[in-house]
C-alpha cells in the first residue's frame, strides 16, 4: 500500500502538472477543451515535406486548390488556411480525400511522395482529414469563405519611391532636353530581379551610380545650352520674370509635379549666381538632374496637391517609360485623372503615341531575356552562322512579332500558336524557308516545320541552349518561369548536375542521359516538372535549326596507320512530353505545346502577372489577387487584346478596391 506521505506527494505532483499543462495551453492560445491547432500538428508536417515549394502563388502547383499562406502569415491566417483545406476532403469518405491521397502519392502527384505511407506524419494527416470531415455547418461556411476570398487579409506593399531605370533615364532626358545620346547606357549595369530590371527592392544607389549621375547631369546641362536649341528650353526673353518662369516650368517637368514655394526660391537663387542668363539656366538644369526628385519618381503621396501628378507619373512610366507630356500634366492640373474614366481616356490617348511602342519593346526585351542571347556564345565549328548580328536578328524577330500582336489588336495567345513570324534572310536560312522580300517581313511556316509562335523562334531556342547543344532542362525551366509564372527551386547544395558521359560504346540522346534526373530522388521532384516540357524541342538545335536525328560524332584512330577518322552515329528522337499540373497536356512539338499553353488559364494569367510585375516593380502578393483577377477577366473579355490588358491594369491600379 502507498503511504500517506507518498499519496500526498503524488496529489501535489498531479496538481502541479495540471497547473503547468493549463499554463502551456494558455500560452499556445487554446483551452484543454479544444483540439490541438493546425499550426502545431499538421502545418509543421507539410512544411517539412516542402509542400510550400510548389503550392504557392508562383509555384508549379499555383493553379491547384492548395496554396500556402505567406511565410510571415499570422497564426490566425495559418489556422484559417488549415480549415480551408476542407475543400480537398471527401466528407462522406475521408479516406478517399485528395488531401490524403495526393501527398502520399496514392494517386498521381507531380511532386511525388511527400509524406511516406504508413509514417507518423501520415497518421497526423489522416487525423486532420477526419477533423475537417466533421466540421459543423458554421465552421464549414467560414472555412469555404476563407478559401473563396483567397485568404487576402494582408495589405499591398507600399512603395513610395522608385528610381528611374536606365531605360527610363534615357527616355526622360530625351523628352526633357531633346538629348538622344542615351547616357544611361554607360551607367553600371542593372540586375535582373523577379525577371525584370525595374524591381524596387534592387534599385539601390551605389557610389559608382551616384558618380555617374553627377557626370551625366553636368554633361547633359552643358550640351543642352551650348550645343542644343536654347530657345526650345527657355521659351521667353531673358529677364527676371523669365527666370522664375523657367524654374517653374522646367521644375514641373523634371520633378513631375509643381515645385513648392521654397524649392522655387532656392532654384531662383541658384539661377542668379550666374550673371549670364543661359549659364544660370544651365546651372539650374544640372542641379535638378542630380536631385532625388528627378532621379526617383513618386509612387505614393499623402500630399493632396501632388496626388494627380503622381497618377500622371505612374501612367506615363507604365505606358511610355518616360515622363508625362504637356497634355497629361494639364489633365492632372484639371483633376481629370481623379476618375477611372479619366485615367482610361488618358491611357488610350497615350497608347496611340509612338513612345508606347518603345516602352512595350523594353518590356518584351526584359520578359524574353534578350540580354542572355546577346551575350551568349556558341561553338563556332558546329554553328558557324551564329554571331552577334544573327543574335540581334533573333531579338528583332521576337520584338516585331510581339509588336504585331499588340498594336494590331490580335489575340495575344497567338504568341504561342501563330504559324508565321517576321524574319530576315539570315533567319530564313536557319529556318529553311524562302527569304522575305524585305527585312523582317512576315513569313509563314509550313506545317511540317512544327514551329509555332515564340516557342518556334530562334530567340527562345538559342537562349535556352548550351554553347554546343540543346538543353531540355533549360527550355522547360524557361517555360515554367516566363510563361507559367511558376518558380522551380534551385538544385540542393552538393548535388552533382553532370550528366553521364557519351561514349562510342554507349551513344545516348539527351533524353536518355536525362533519365538520371528521374531516377535520382534528390533530382526527380523538380526535373519531372521541367524536363518533360523541354523534350518537345529536341528537333531544334542550339540556334533553332531543325534536325530530324540526334547526331553524335566520334573520332576513331586506325591502329595500322594511326590516322583519325570521324564516325557519325545518328539516333532517333523521342519528343513526346507533358506539362505536369495542366490536364490533357501531352505534346510532341513546339506547335502542339504552344496550343496547350494558349488554352491554359495558368499561361493566360501569367501574361497578366508578368506585365503587373514589370509595371508595378514588384512581385504580386495575396493582397493583389483581386486586382489581377479583374485585369485577367478584362483581358479575356477583350479576346486577349494586350492593349486592353494594359488599360485595365493602369485603371484598376488607380481605382481598385
Amino acid at each position: 500500500m502507498m503511504s500517506g506521505n507518498h499519496k500526498s506527494k503524488l496529489i501535489r505532483f498531479k496538481i502541479l502538472l495540471i497547473f503547468v499543462v493549463a499554463l502551456l495551453w494558455a500560452q499556445e492560445g487554446f483551452s484543454p477543451a479544444q483540439e490541438a491547432p493546425f499550426s502545431k500538428i499538421l502545418y509543421p508536417v507539410l512544411e517539412k515535406a516542402a509542400c510550400r515549394a510548389c503550392h504557392n502563388s508562383e509555384g508549379v502547383a499555383s493553379a491547384t486548390h492548395l496554396l500556402f499562406p505567406e511565410e510571415n502569415a499570422s497564426a490566425e491566417q495559418i489556422e484559417a488556411f488549415g480549415r480551408s483545406l476542407v475543400e480537398l476532403v471527401d466528407r462522406n469518405k475521408p479516406e478517399e480525400s485528395l488531401l490524403l491521397k495526393k501527398p502520399t502519392n496514392r494517386i498521381p502527384h507531380a511532386g511525388g511522395e511527400r509524406i511516406k505511407q504508413g509514417s507518423e506524419e501520415e497518421a497526423v494527416l489522416k487525423a486532420w482529414v477526419q477533423r475537417l470531415a466533421k466540421l459543423s455547418g458554421d465552421e464549414l461556411a467560414r472555412a469555404l469563405k476563407h478559401r473563396e476570398e483567397g485568404g487576402e487579409t494582408s495589405k499591398r506593399p507600399t512603395v513610395a519611391l522608385r528610381r528611374l531605370t536606365h531605360s527610363q533615364y534615357n527616355n526622360t532626358v530625351r523628352d526633357l532636353l531633346g538629348d538622344q545620346s542615351a547616357p544611361a547606357n554607360q551607367f553600371p549595369p542593372e540586375d535582373f530581379v523577379n525577371g525584370f530590371k525595374n524591381q524596387y527592392q534592387a534599385q539601390n544607389l551605389s557610389p559608382l551610380l551616384v558618380e555617374a549621375y553627377s557626370a551625366a547631369a553636368e554633361r547633359l546641362a552643358r550640351n543642352a545650352f551650348q550645343g542644343g536649341d536654347r530657345r526650345a528650353l527657355v521659351p521667353c526673353k531673358p529677364s527676371a520674370a523669365c527666370r522664375a518662369r523657367f524654374v517653374r516650368e522646367f521644375g514641373l517637368k523634371a520633378f513631375r509635379r509643381p515645385l513648392e514655394s521654397d524649392e522655387q526660391k532656392r532654384y531662383e537663387d541658384l539661377f542668379r549666381r550666374e550673371t549670364d542668363f543661359y549659364k544660370g539656366a544651365q546651372l539650374v538644369v544640372e542641379a535638378m538632374l542630380q536631385s532625388p526628385h528627378f532621379l526617383f519618381r513618386l509612387e505614393e503621396t499623402a500630399n493632396p496637391k501632388w496626388k494627380p501628378y503622381v497618377t500622371a507619373t505612374r501612367l506615363s512610366y507604365a505606358l511610355w517609360d518616360s515622363l508625362p507630356d504637356a497634355a497629361l500634366f494639364e489633365s492632372a492640373a484639371r483633376g481629370e485623372l481623379a476618375s477611372a474614366q479619366g485615367v482610361e481616356k488618358a491611357a488610350r490617348r497615350m497608347l496611340d503615341d509612338p513612345r508606347a511602342r518603345q516602352a512595350m519593346d523594353e518590356f518584351v526585351a526584359e520578359w524574353l531575356r534578350f540580354d542572355r542571347l546577346l551575350t551568349a556564345s556558341k561553338d563556332r565549328r558546329r554553328f558557324p552562322m551564329f554571331n552577334r548580328e544573327t543574335a540581334f536578328a533573333m531579338t528583332e524577330e521576337a520584338r516585331s512579332f510581339v509588336a504585331d500582336l499588340v498594336w494590331n489588336d490580335r489575340d495575344f495567345t497567338k504568341a504561342f500558336t501563330a504559324d508565321y513570324s517576321f524574319i530576315n534572310a539570315d533567319l530564313a536560312t536557319i529556318y529553311g524557308v524562302p527569304a522575305p522580300a524585305k527585312e523582317f517581313d512576315r513569313v509563314g511556316f509550313p506545317a511540317e516545320s512544327e514551329r509555332a509562335g515564340l516557342l518556334g523562334q530562334s530567340l527562345f531556342l538559342a537562349l535556352t541552349a548550351k554553347p554546343d547543344d540543346t538543353s531540355p532542362t533549360a527550355r522547360g525551366l524557361f517555360i515554367r518561369e516566363q510563361f507559367l509564372c511558376q518558380h522551380v527551386a534551385e538544385p540542393p547544395p552538393g548535388v552533382n548536375t553532370n550528366l553521364p558521359e557519351i561514349t562510342e560504346a554507349k551513344p545516348q540522346t539527351n533524353r536518355d542521359r536525362l533519365r538520371e534526373h528521374t531516377t535520382n530522388p534528390s533530382c526527380a521532384t523538380c526535373h519531372n516538372l521541367i524536363d518533360p516540357i523541354g523534350f518537345a524541342f529536341e528537333r531544334f538545335d542550339a540556334i533553332g535549326a531543325r534536325r530530324d536525328k540526334f547526331k553524335l560524332q566520334f573520332f576513331v584512330t586506325d591502329e595500322d596507320d594511326n590516322r583519325r577518322t570521324a564516325k557519325t552515329v545518328e539516333l532517333p528522337l523521342d519528343t513526346g512530353g507533358h506539362v505536369a499540373g495542366i490536364p490533357d497536356s501531352k505534346f510532341s512539338s513546339p506547335r502542339e505545346l504552344g496550343a496547350v499553353l494558349a488554352r491554359s488559364p495558368q499561361c493566360q494569367e501569367c501574361l497578366v502577372k508578368q506585365y503587373f510585375r514589370y509595371t508595378v516593380g514588384r512581385m504580386e502578393t495575396p493582397a493583389d489577387r483581386s486586382l489581377i483577377r479583374q485585369v485577367f477577366d478584362d483581358f479575356k473579355k477583350s479576346q486577349f487584346h494586350f492593349r486592353e490588358l494594359m488599360i485595365s491594369l493602369v485603371r484598376s491600379r488607380e481605382f481598385s478596391n
